[in-house]
């Protein structure tokens, strides 16, 4: 079952025993304060012996009481900074079920961080809650404060909930339901002079463990501690700033990817498939600032992760393609006939090359890949050349990533037609990539002419792309046709044929016109 999802916008506050709920039904647009109700939570919360969730300020949990019951995940905060706005953060549900089994939908979406690592309990809050709710002049749910009193206590992960210390405390917690954010900063004025105080955690999770949640943030995009507009302000931003950072920003988008792969969500094998790609190319192009050895292990692992996307990824996109070439043709047993066995060849191998991608996700070795992109983007490990100008060192990425798909269209026109012209140009496909992604990560420091660079380079690798795709599909129909079709099926396989072939010759066509407007950009200077 998957679970359901809400953005949960709300600000906490710290207060003392003796401090009295104030009266909020004058706040601007409150017209009145709903009777206060009491409930009493529990709630245990999971994560592992390392607690490598609330590190990240990712909090799992199990609460029993109250109109909410059932499973809670609530993933990082979307707005991190501290101070007057609002913390923003998206949850999910799932129902109650068992005790210690963590549902699936909800496990999908940290294994990403769990790695392989099993959660257990480590924390019991039991909460008596007295929500007051505030309600606008059209009788609409605006927010709730909750007042609620808390006593927490630390379990020993995997002791079944033995042990730890009790600590107890009494915090405000205002929630939006239906209301707008411009209601914190007034209701926040009569809160604290109540007594309230902004909060000194961001959740109970947090304030229960103490030191033991550890520090960790969710990666915000920036590299070596420092914002990233300040660290890629003016001409003299270091190479590996400017790199480090575009990669930090590619990691946390494949990272981000992996609960959509894993839950089969469309378009996420291709987005994650997409941010691999772009570490693999800009790890090439900027070999040179970081040790050879990380570079290279990271490439590898990174290329067969990108096979592993690409076995269902490129099966669906072939099954999208051939079905739409099916519905042209005339409807009739033929192309009934040839729509049954097309299917079943690419669906077979949409099946296939989806179970091996959940196998790898699942794999030590993906999660090893996971540590050692978090470690990189986190320590670079920078030679001294990663010191030099980033303006300078991006240029001279893109110029060599320029001449290497130079020479592969070079190549390309003079190779024999057939299989060694679709090889060629195949290679002119992936080092237009290379080029795109290159001058993506140089855009950082060169602005829009790098942008018109990276754009030719996509220009081209999305003609290619079409070609390859309609290729891999003749080559398929080649496979699936038989000399026992009867006449109206061949005849299906033939057009469907023609199809493809009129859409390689057109890709080329369009190919040609790309190149020829990517070599007047190479004259009048890369960047």
């Amino acid at each position: 079952m998957k679970a359901s999802q809400g953005l949960e916008i709300e600000k906490k506050y710290d207060v003392d025993d003796d401090a009295v709920v104030p009266p909020l039904a004058g706040l601007p647009g409150v017209a009145r304060m709903g009777a206060a109700h009491t409930a009493t939570l529990e709630a245990v919360y999971f994560d592992t012996d390392t607690h490598a969730l609330a590190s990240r300020r990712i909090t799992l949990r199990r609460r029993t009481g109250g109109t909410d019951a059932g499973w809670h995940l609530k993933l990082p905060p979307l707005e991190t900074a501290s101070g007057p706005e609002p913390q923003q953060r998206q949850e999910l549900h799932a129902p109650l079920g068992q005790p210690d089994v963590v549902p699936d939908s909800l496990l999908a979406h940290v294994q990403v961080y769990l790695r392989g690592t099993a959660v257990a309990p480590v924390v019991r809050l039991q909460t008596k809650r007295t929500t007051h709710s505030l309600y606008g002049e059209d009788g609409v749910h605006l927010a709730d404060l909750a007042d609620d009193r808390v006593t927490a206590e630390r379990l020993q992960a995997g002791s079944g909930g033995k042990g730890g210390a009790k600590q107890q405390w009494r915090e405000w917690e205002l929630e939006l339901v239906q209301g707008e954010p411009a209601l914190f900063a007034p209701a926040e004025e009569l809160l604290i002079q109540a007594g309230a105080r902004p909060a000194g955690h961001a959740s109970k999770l947090a304030r229960a463990l103490g030191d033991a949640a550890g520090s960790a943030t969710p990666y915000s995009g920036t590299a070596q501690g420092e914002s990233t507009p300040d660290l890629l302000a003016g001409k003299k931003a270091p190479a590996a700033a400017v790199v480090t950072a575009y990669l930090g920003a590619q990691v946390g988008e494949m990272m981000a990817q992996d609960p959509g792969v894993r839950l089969e969500e469309p378009e996420a094998v291709h987005n994650m498939r997409s941010a691999a790609r772009r570490i693999r190319s800009v790890l090439a192009g900027y070999r040179k600032l970081y040790a050879a050895g990380p570079v290279r292990r990271l490439r590898d692992e990174l290329k067969w992760l990108g096979q592993m996307l690409g076995g269902p990824r490129d099966a669906e996109v072939l099954l999208d393609r051939l079905r739409g070439h099916l519905d042209e043709l005339p409807p009739g047993e033929g192309t009934e006939a040839a729509r049954v066995r097309v299917e079943g060849k690419a669906g077979a191998a949409f099946d296939g090359g989806s179970r091996l991608l959940q196998e790898a996700l699942r794999s030590d070795r993906y999660f090893r890949l996971l540590d050692g992109l978090e470690d990189f983007r986190d320590n670079p490990p920078v030679r001294p050349e990663a010191a030099a100008s980033g303006r300078r060192v991006a240029a001279q990425a893109v110029d060599k990533a320029a001449r290497r798909l130079r020479r592969s269209q070079k190549t390309a026109a003079h190779a024999r037609d057939g299989t060694d012209h679709e090889n060629a140009l195949h290679q002119v496909r992936k080092d237009a990539k290379r080029l795109r992604h290159v001058a993506e990560a140089a855009a950082l420091v060169h602005g829009k002419r790098a942008g018109k660079v990276a754009r030719a380079a996509h220009r081209q690798q999305k003609i290619l792309g079409d070609f390859h795709d309609a290729v891999i599909a003749r080559d398929l129909l080649t496979g699936v046709r038989s000399g026992q079709d009867e006449p109206a099926a061949a005849e299906a396989y033939a057009a469907l044929g023609r199809r493809q072939d009129e859409l390689i010759k057109g890709a080329e066509t369009k190919y040609r016109k790309a190149r020829k407007k990517f070599r007047d950009l190479l004259r009048r200077g890369v960047i």
